[in-house]
């Protein structure tokens, strides 16, 4: 019941830090990216990482809350998420010297977080 209870308030804290995040970068496009050259612009396209570093705490509250089987299999989710990532970028980097186009640094996050989702699931579905 504890773990269920944990993972319901995990899930509402990071959808309320994702959305927050959303609202921020709609409106830093929306705004920020018209206006003039400076210090406001900078401030304005940076807002949407105040949900993403409400995101980072949310997670690490939860990572405090799970027991020590939860958290290392969470570790170790990440670390073949993060050895996979790590393949991706280096190959699309060969590949970016062969002519491909090239990938804004926001790619690598995406493949991180795609690459977790697939790992969690993998080691779900084929658990003993």
């Amino acid at each position: 019941m504890h773990e269920k209870r944990v993972g319901r308030k995990y899930l509402r804290e990071l959808m309320g830090s994702l959305a927050l995040y959303m609202v921020l970068l709609f409106a830093a496009i929306r705004w920020g990216r018209p206006m003039d050259e400076g210090l406001a612009r900078t401030l304005v396209l940076l807002s949407p990482m105040i949900g993403f570093f409400a995101a980072l705490w949310v997670i690490a509250r939860h990572v405090g809350r799970i027991d020590e089987y939860q958290r290392m299999r969470l570790l170790e989710n990440v670390a073949l998420a993060a050895a996979i990532t790590a393949g991706l970028t280096f190959s699309y980097g060969f590949l970016e010297t062969a002519g491909y186009p090239r990938l804004s640094m926001f790619t690598v996050w995406c493949v991180l977080c795609g690459a977790t989702i697939v790992v969690q699931l993998l080691r779900k579905l084929f658990e003993r």
